[in-house]
């Protein structure tokens, strides 16, 4: 492991990395190493104790709150989207379910056409961003979107699906979403830091997103101010592997919902598997969840099996993925 270190110490210095990686095998943290700066204005170095925006990584704790809620009998996967949409999102199919949505398979417009952005640096949304606060604001960008496909019909990631997931999982039981996931992910999985901050007010611990490998350019006109189930969790290393460890104890859902969820449910245009909330591998029982947005990248892949889960996160738009090729290509990583 000391081969592994270096080498991941030589790639993080090649190529500017900020942020922090972490690695276990079995019960041991074998690489444990924060790099760069958190505040680069006030040359505040990350540790290992950051939290970081995950991005997208988000959907995999959207998944699990929306899954122990469909396990509590408050939701089902085949609960229409139009039952506790009412009037609002028209566009939406009335044939559109809650196991639709989770498994990218709605065929709903998206907000944030992945597909079409390029330069994910120069989005912006359409929408003054300090107003996307609470979950409900988000329907001014998720209407005006058309389906792209009938519901069921194939697999579309689409992020706009997670943020009605995270609407009709308010509807149904009268709770705003991030308290939600707070008690039914955040608590049970011991994921102590792990919470949905405003980027206009992020504490000390936390990092500032910057849009590039230099610079002090920030990512705060890019984003929604505070996040919803498409992404926007704040989150340390240690929240990630403590969020694995519960989840495969079944302190989050059951095991039989587990294995629902890392079920493949449709492929992306690569071939690769997605579940209910996860990425899995087209072999074998590893699992990812993986973000990338304006100020913020992440990987974190866990493989059940060899007892082995690794962690890259960046507080820069395209920070973490050289170290995360890198891991990829060792024995930990295959």
């Amino acid at each position: 492991m000391d081969d592994l270190q270096r080498d991941i110490e030589r790639v993080a210095r090649d190529s500017g990395f900020s942020g922090v990686v972490r690695v276990d095998v079995a019960d041991e943290v074998v690489v444990a190493r924060a790099h760069g700066l958190a505040r680069r204005d006030l040359e505040v170095p990350n540790t290992v104790d950051t939290r970081f925006g995950i991005a997208s990584g988000t959907k995999g704790v959207t998944a699990l709150t929306v899954m122990s809620l469909v396990e509590a009998g408050i939701l089902a996967l085949d609960t229409p989207a139009r039952a506790l949409l009412g009037d609002d999102l028209p566009l939406v199919p009335d044939d559109v379910t809650v196991g639709h949505l989770l498994a990218h398979r709605s065929g709903i417009g998206d907000y944030v056409d992945e597909d079409a952005i390029g330069d994910i640096t120069a989005f912006l949304l359409p929408v003054p961003v300090a107003e996307l606060t609470e979950t409900a604001d988000y329907l001014r960008v998720l209407e005006g979107h058309p389906a792209v496909a009938p519901a069921g019909e194939r697999f579309a990631y689409c992020n706009s699906g997670y943020v009605v997931l995270a609407l009709l999982a308010e509807r149904a039981t009268g709770r705003p979403f991030r308290e939600l996931v707070h008690e039914r992910v955040c608590v049970p999985a011991g994921m102590a830091t792990a919470a949905f901050l405003r980027t206009d007010e992020l504490p000390g611990d936390a990092a500032v997103g910057y849009l590039s490998s230099d610079g002090l350019r920030t990512n705060v006109l890019h984003l929604p101010v505070r996040g919803s189930g498409d992404g926007g969790l704040y989150a340390t290393v240690a929240d990630v592997h403590a969020l694995w460890a519960a989840v495969d104890a079944g302190d989050v859902v059951a095991p039989a919902t587990l294995e629902q969820m890392v079920r493949p449910h449709g492929h992306d245009a690569s071939g690769t598997p997605y579940g209910l909330g996860f990425w899995l591998a087209p072999e074998g029982a590893a699992r990812r969840l993986e973000g990338a947005d304006a100020g913020v990248s992440f990987l974190s892949v866990h493989d059940p099996s060899h007892r082995v889960t690794w962690t890259v996160v960046s507080n820069a738009t395209a920070g973490a993925w050289a170290v995360a090729r890198h891991l990829r290509g060792t024995s930990i990583g295959r």
